[in-house]
């Protein structure tokens, strides 16, 4: 029997690349991953929360409240842009119109 593929043949197992990351957790998100890469490739660890002072204590990407008030404060300034611009042109709708 012969093959209609001409591929080359895959390299056995013990000769294909591998991560440097040895996971010790499922990877669940792209966070999970980027936290890993930081502690294993760059020695980078997350802060204690004792350590996180001043706004850094309230906004930062290590703690999940911390993550929630980043989510928190980037909805809330589209929000606020969004309101702002629909009453803008809601002003200048309503001048051109008297005008006329």
């Amino acid at each position: 029997m012969t093959t209609l593929c001409k591929c080359p043949a895959l390299p056995p197992a013990d000769k294909m690349p591998t991560s440097p990351v040895k996971t010790r957790i499922p990877l669940t998100s792209f966070g999970h991953l980027i936290t890993e890469v930081k502690r294993q490739l760059f020695g980078i660890e997350a802060p204690a929360s004792v350590e996180l002072t001043g706004w850094r204590k309230y906004f930062n990407s290590y703690t999940l409240p911390g993550r929630r008030n980043c989510v928190l404060a980037t909805y809330g300034i589209l929000g606020v842009t969004a309101a702002a611009y629909f009453m803008h042109r809601q002003n200048k709708k309503e001048t051109s119109s008297s005008t006329a």
